[in-house]
Order: C-alpha cells, then sequence, then structure tokens
C-alpha cells in the first residue's frame, strides 16, 4: 500500500514533465552528466532537477564532499517512483 507521502510525491514528479522522463533514468551511482546523456536534458536542467529530487528525499547524493564527479542514486520513495512510471509506459 502506498502512503500519502508517496502519493503526494508520485503525484508531484507526473506533474513535470522534466521531473518524470529524468527520474526514470537515473541508475545506481550516476554523476549528473551521465543522467543527463541518458535523459536528453542539459547538464544544467538535470542538475536542477536532481537538486529538487534531492530537497523531496527521490535522490541520495553518496559523495557530498566531491566538487566534482558527484554521484547520486534513487532512495526507496524514488525507486517506487521510478517504478510506478515504468509500468504505465
Amino acid at each position: 500500500m502506498v502512503s500519502d507521502k508517496e502519493t503526494q510525491e508520485l503525484s508531484w514528479v507526473k506533474r513535470g514533465k522534466q521531473r518524470r522522463e529524468i527520474i526514470v533514468h537515473i541508475e545506481k551511482y550516476q554523476t549528473p552528466t551521465e543522467i543527463a546523456k541518458t535523459s536528453g536534458y542539459s547538464l544544467n536542467h538535470t542538475s536542477r532537477i536532481l537538486n529538487e529530487f534531492k530537497k523531496h528525499h527521490l535522490v541520495k547524493l553518496i559523495n557530498p564532499k566531491e566538487k566534482t564527479g558527484r554521484l547520486y542514486q534513487l532512495t526507496s520513495s524514488g525507486k517506487m517512483i521510478k517504478d510506478k512510471l515504468k509500468k504505465k509506459d
């Protein structure tokens, strides 16, 4: 069963085309550049979306002290949303 918080987060991601398209391209331990290349969005857009995802606890920054080569991975909430979005395809 999906909680109210997860339902709100799923709705928030679905409302944004860039959010929908970027979250499904996030795999384990990826840099913003890698995510940008696979999603087709610019690095600026991808970084902005990743920061939004971080605030919503959908992604986790693995190496926050690094200035370059930062690695992101989906949280359990992020994975749930990605799975639900992929099932709709």
